[in-house]
């Protein structure tokens, strides 16, 4: 098993990971309108993400909406928000099960065999939960950019 430190410098970083996770799956950037072809002077910016459609003025304000239901989804983007969803929900999971594995907390160390166990556990999960995401969001870029360099998505509707 791994010192203490090597062990918490392990579950810091693992920690920061599963909290950009969150941040990603809640931020409305995942797809920007492009200023291709006719369209390069706009007054406003557009944004889509997983959970909602935006659009930013030139005056800085911004108006964001909802998606009104589900199943007008495209399946990626469906998908894209299970797997981000179960990402986060792994990472929650991991984090008690390496916490309780950890050498520096007094949790299970009469039985150091179950106690790494649990280290190990938790750590395979949290391996799991960033191949989640990083599944989720390569799927997802690989589909804007197919959007976008397809020849029957207009010029003026790209992101």
């Amino acid at each position: 098993m791994a010192s203490g430190g090597l062990q918490l410098m392990g579950f810091v970083l693992a920690f920061l990971g599963w909290i950009g996770i969150i941040i990603t799956t809640a931020m409305p950037q995942w797809r920007m309108a492009s200023y291709a072809g006719n369209n390069i002077v706009t007054a406003q910016a557009l944004y889509e993400g997983l959970w909602m459609s935006c659009a930013m003025q030139s005056t800085g304000q911004i108006q964001c909406k909802v998606y009104d239901s589900l199943l007008k989804l495209d399946s990626y983007l469906q998908a894209t928000r299970a797997l981000m969803v179960a990402a986060i929900f792994l990472g929650f999971i991991a984090i008690f099960l390496s916490m309780i594995g950890m050498k520096c907390l007094k949790c299970m160390e009469d039985d150091q065999v179950k106690k790494m166990c649990m280290a190990i556990f938790g750590g395979v999960i949290f391996i799991v939960a960033g191949l989640a995401a990083l599944t989720a969001t390569a799927w997802y870029a690989d589909r804007v950019a197919k959007a976008f360099n397809s020849p029957f998505t207009p010029v003026n509707i790209r992101y």
